[in-house]
C-alpha cells in the first residue's frame, strides 16, 4: 500500500515538473526580452507583418509556404492554420481589419521571426539578385521597369499593401505614391537579407525591441 502511494506521489511530481508541451522547443533559441506586459511593441507588430508581406510578393506561393515552414519548424501550436496565421498578422494595427488593442505574446513573435528568417534564407538568391538589379539600375538612372523580376516584385508588393492596409490610418497615408511604396518594398528586401545569416533570427528579434528596453 505504501509503495503504491509513493508511486502515485512520484507520478504527480513528474506531471507538475514536466515542461509545457505547448511551447515549441525552437523558441528557446531566441532570448526573452524584459518589456512591460511580455508583449511585442506596436512597431514590432507592424514590422513583422510587412516582412511577411514582402515574402508573399517575392514568392507566388508565399502564403502556403508560411504555413509549411511553420509546420517544418514544429510551430503548429502557435501557427495552426490559415485562420491562426491571419489572427497573428491582424495584430498589425495598420491592417484593414487589424486591431489597435490586439497584442502579440513574445512566443507568438518568436514564431513569426523564425518563419520569416527561414523563408528569407530560402529566398536569399532572389533577394540578392533584386537588390543588385536595383543598384545597377540606380547607377544608370533607370527605373525598375527595366528589370522584369524587380518590377514584378514591386508591383505585387504595392498591390498587397493597398489591398490589406487601412487607407484611413495615418501611417498608411504616408505611402500614397508608387515611389514611396517601392522604397518601402526595397527597404524590406534589405531587412530580409539581414535575416539570412546564422544569427539572423536573433538579430531580427532583438531589433524589434530597439528603443523599448531601458
Amino acid at each position: 500500500m505504501q509503495a503504491m502511494q509513493v508511486m502515485q506521489v512520484m507520478q504527480v511530481m513528474q506531471v507538475q515538473t514536466s515542461p509545457d508541451q505547448s511551447i515549441p522547443p525552437i523558441l528557446g533559441t531566441l532570448s526573452d526580452i524584459a518589456v512591460p506586459g511580455d508583449t511585442l511593441p506596436r512597431r514590432a507588430r507592424v514590422q513583422l507583418d510587412l516582412l511577411l508581406l514582402a515574402i508573399e510578393a517575392l514568392d507566388l506561393g508565399g502564403s502556403e509556404a508560411l504555413l509549411m515552414t511553420a509546420s517544418d519548424l514544429n510551430l503548429q501550436s502557435i501557427v495552426k492554420n490559415r485562420v491562426g496565421l491571419w489572427r497573428l498578422r491582424s495584430a498589425n494595427p495598420l491592417r484593414r481589419y487589424g486591431s489597435q488593442r490586439k497584442t502579440l505574446t513574445q512566443a507568438e513573435g518568436k514564431a513569426m521571426v523564425l518563419v520569416i528568417c527561414n523563408l528569407a534564407r530560402r529566398l536569399t538568391g532572389v533577394i540578392r539578385q533584386l537588390l543588385l538589379a536595383h543598384q545597377q539600375l540606380s547607377d544608370r538612372n533607370l527605373s525598375a521597369e527595366h528589370h522584369f523580376r524587380l518590377s514584378e516584385y514591386l508591383e505585387r508588393f504595392r498591390a498587397h499593401f493597398r489591398a490589406r492596409m487601412n487607407p484611413r490610418r495615418a501611417a498608411v497615408l504616408l505611402y500614397d505614391t508608387d515611389e514611396k511604396l517601392n522604397d518601402l518594398a526595397l527597404g524590406l528586401l534589405r531587412q530580409l537579407l539581414f535575416c539570412t545569416g546564422t544569427a539572423g533570427p536573433q538579430r531580427l528579434w532583438t531589433s524589434l525591441f530597439d528603443g523599448e528596453v531601458a
